[in-house]
């Protein structure tokens, strides 16, 4: 039973998207240290992810249930089905919460105070639907704070090279979330939800998606350039702008049946390869 209750909740959160902000936080902390991090900051870096990324994934569940029990896309998921009580996930969001602001004061007193307006950040998210077309880059904002999160826990201390990692994180999680809302246009405009696509139609919202994750590549350039990186760096940015350029070849106005492989395959590649690259670059200089 306890098992069962567990896949069901790691599902609901869409545990295993984590992959798409981690990578990014261990990348800062290795930009940060120009190496590798101490064990204990690694360990605390990766439990405060973890608890962000799972309370800021359980708090959109939560708020979007009615909306989701509606949409015959998500209707399956745990709360409008049913499969978790509404309590239960609250429950489970402030565990979460309170797993990611100790994991910030153990790192330091400056992640500590900061860990509150982040988790306001991450939480209010799920709302953003309800009154801007903007809520990709808000979502995007959101995972885009992992490297720079990281570099404060190892550094303590502000810098440009973080900023301008999590500005392309930025804008390659918009880039992507902005595909993946092409689901989802006509129910959106039924329920009067905000997003590009329903607001502008498919074509436009690619064009727009097109210009964001050309933004990342030039932004993750410049990151490399800021901090010194290799030629191994630069070669995991080409491939990471291949697979951003295949992405766009996969979904089309004519053809949008290969959604789900853009979004959760190649984005998955984006930044597994960036971390090995960017951290081979490091630990090999």
């Amino acid at each position: 039973m306890i098992l069962h209750k567990l896949r069901i909740t790691l599902e609901m959160i869409k545990f295993e998207h984590t992959v798409f902000a981690l990578p990014f936080a261990l990348i800062g902390a290795l930009l940060a240290r120009k190496g590798l991090p101490a064990a204990w900051q690694t360990g605390w870096i990766v439990a405060a992810m973890v608890g962000a990324r799972s309370a800021a994934m359980a708090f959109n569940r939560i708020a979007d249930r009615h909306y989701d029990g509606l949409n015959p896309r998500t209707s399956g998921r745990a709360l409008p089905a049913g499969n978790l009580s509404t309590g239960f996930a609250l429950a489970f969001t402030a565990a979460m919460s309170a797993l990611f602001v100790f994991s910030a004061w153990r790192l330091n007193s400056l992640c500590f105070y900061l860990s509150f307006p982040t988790l306001a950040i991450l939480l209010s998210y799920s709302y953003t639907k309800r009154f801007t077309s903007l809520s990709h880059l808000v979502l995007g904002f959101s995972v885009g704070c992992a490297p720079l999160a990281a570099w404060l826990a190892v550094r303590g201390e502000f810098a440009l090279p973080p900023i301008l990692l999590g500005a392309a994180v930025t804008f390659w999680v918009a880039g992507f979330d902005l595909i993946y809302a092409l689901q989802d246009i006509e129910f959106d405009r039924g329920a009067r939800l905000f997003s590009l696509p329903s607001r502008f139609g498919i074509g436009p919202a690619l064009r727009v998606s097109t210009l964001f994750h050309g933004a990342t590549v030039i932004l993750l350039g410049a990151t490399a350039m800021l901090t010194n990186l290799g030629w191994l760096a630069f070669a995991g940015i080409a491939m990471v702008a291949g697979i951003l350029y295949w992405e766009h070849r996969l979904v089309t106005p004519q053809d949008l049946s290969r959604i789900n492989v853009a979004f959760f395959n190649l984005n998955g590649y984006v930044s597994i390869l960036l971390l090995l690259t960017f951290a081979g670059d490091i630990l090999i200089r």
